[in-house]
């Protein structure tokens, strides 16, 4: 089960995370195939930009703080952590700003790797991934819409299904995931930085407090029922002659049949949700 979108529309251009986006891909493009053929040269570059745990606790602060949360294992690592800040990342952004998700992202992947040099002071191994910022940013998005809509793909074996539900869920069980898979895992051996995620993810639920006390707190839950402040968005799979579906992109489920030309009046981020009415999209 992985999330594909959220229902959740911006009113800001996400320029940092766009920006986070094309700089992940350019600099995995720039290393990895070249260096994926060799497991010595690949290591050697991880241990040179990655994050060493052991190396940081006896030597302090490191340039790999940083440049870790922009290097990858692998294609399915890039393709999922940029999958995340895609879904996640341009609401947080239209929040706090550019300069200030910025910030956010990167105070959110820097809590992230002492999260995992908590775990494991003394490892050897290096940590690279921009899981660990993703994570606080899913944190983030946690506090402020945990009924946030988010359409999940549900593959088992010959079953393939997209599911619609809120937040809280999707992303509370990904956290708990994370917990169960630190306390079971073998630190030594290397492997996924679970306890990365969890420090990022608590951190992004920390960095985001200030901001969701400013707008009231519980009452700003209460006041829109946990959901985004604005008009939510549908997606229609619309069958073609060529066999292959297309996605819609709609208003509402009142409103499947509004011309797409419309959704440039959609109420962003921001726009306070006015009076239910055809084209809400409240439920």
């Amino acid at each position: 089960m992985f999330p594909i979108r959220d229902h959740n529309p911006s009113n800001r251009t996400p320029i940092v995370t766009w920006a986070l986006l094309v700089a992940n891909v350019v600099i995995f493009l720039s290393y990895f195939p070249a260096l994926s053929g060799s497991q010595a040269d690949l290591l050697s570059f991880y241990q040179e930009w990655g994050l060493m745990a052991g190396e940081t606790t006896q030597n302090g602060i490191g340039r790999g703080m940083v440049t870790h949360m922009f290097l990858h294992g692998g294609w399915m690592h890039l393709i999922g952590n940029m999958l995340f800040l895609y879904i996640f990342g341009d609401n947080l952004e239209d929040l706090m700003g550019h300069l200030g998700f910025a910030a956010f992202y990167l105070l959110g992947g820097l809590a992230a790797a002492y999260g995992q040099i908590l775990a494991d002071p003394l490892s050897d191994v290096p940590m690279v991934g921009a899981s660990g910022a993703i994570a606080s940013v899913m944190g983030g998005y946690l506090l402020m819409f945990p009924r946030a809509r988010i359409d999940v793909l549900v593959i088992l074996v010959v079953f393939i299904k997209v599911f619609t539900i809120p937040a809280w869920l999707m992303l509370g069980l990904w956290f708990g995931l994370q917990l169960v898979s630190g306390l079971q895992m073998d630190l030594v051996g290397g492997g996924v930085a679970y306890w990365a995620h969890a420090g990022g993810f608590v951190a992004g639920v920390l960095l985001t407090l200030p901001m969701f006390l400013r707008r009231g707190g519980a009452a700003f839950w209460a006041a829109f029922g946990g959901k985004p402040p604005h008009d939510e968005v549908e997606y229609r799979v619309e069958k073609r002659r060529s066999g292959i579906p297309r996605v819609r992109r709609v208003r509402s489920v009142q409103g499947m049949d509004r011309p797409l030309s419309d959704l440039a009046r959609v109420p962003r981020s921001g726009t306070p949700r006015g009076p239910r009415g055809p084209w809400s999209g409240g439920r």
